[in-house]
């Protein structure tokens, strides 16, 4: 599995020939995009900064639209997705949290959520995580400390902050990373195996913009 950090919350995970891509930036967003060919796209929020299916169809591949609650199997990807809230944008809207079982290892990827704690239904279902992809970034999303809260709640392997630097406030990443204690140098993309999250508890990895 390689997964690629595109800025915001645009990440780009693959594994053999198939590729996630969750929430790309639109091109009407005033954030910079990417475009690339997925199979299948997920988006947490209907906002142009998270919902842009259309940079994710390109060339031969058409991606299938994951985009709220419930539970989805697209070539043998299993997702669930579960609705929390978001105020990103300066109004309340519903933001999906997607578990992702991927090679042996679950994702789970939370959006722009701001809710502190998780819902029952969505606490009993989100178990035994290896990757936690959190947002950090306040201003309508969780700030640094709540998100890290969150975050040691959920139990991960490794943890990744997205929704910061392009968006939300001015050094949130600095902040997160006082939260856990770390200073993990940044990688340009991490690839990984079950094997690597052995030993593994709450670890932060910071991914650098590609």
């Amino acid at each position: 599995m390689v997964i690629t950090y595109l800025g915001a919350e645009f990440i780009k995970i693959q594994f053999g020939d198939t590729i996630l891509a969750f929430n790309p930036i639109s091109k009407d967003s005033s954030l910079k995009t990417s475009k690339f060919g997925a199979d299948i796209v997920l988006s947490t929020l209907n906002h142009p900064d998270m919902n842009g299916v259309d940079q994710v169809s390109f060339g031969d591949k058409k991606a299938f639209v994951v985009n709220g609650p419930g539970e989805y199997e697209i070539k043998g990807v299993f997702i669930k997705g579960h609705a929390s809230s978001s105020e990103y944008g300066g109004e309340k809207r519903i933001n999906t949290i997607y578990t992702v079982e991927l090679e042996g290892m679950n994702i789970c990827f939370l959006g722009a959520i701001n809710q502190s704690e998780l819902t029952t239904e969505a606490d009993e279902a989100i178990d035994d995580v290896d990757i936690l992809f959190v947002p950090i970034g306040g201003d309508g999303v969780l700030n640094a400390e709540k998100a890290y809260k969150l975050a040691v709640s959920i139990s991960p392997k490794i943890m990744i902050p997205i929704h910061y630097g392009d968006m939300g406030v001015k050094d949130s990443l600095k902040a997160f990373l006082k939260e856990a204690g770390e200073s993990p140098k940044a990688e340009t993309r991490l690839t990984l195996k079950k094997k690597d999250l052995e030993g593994k508890e709450a670890d932060v990895v910071l991914l650098e913009k590609e």
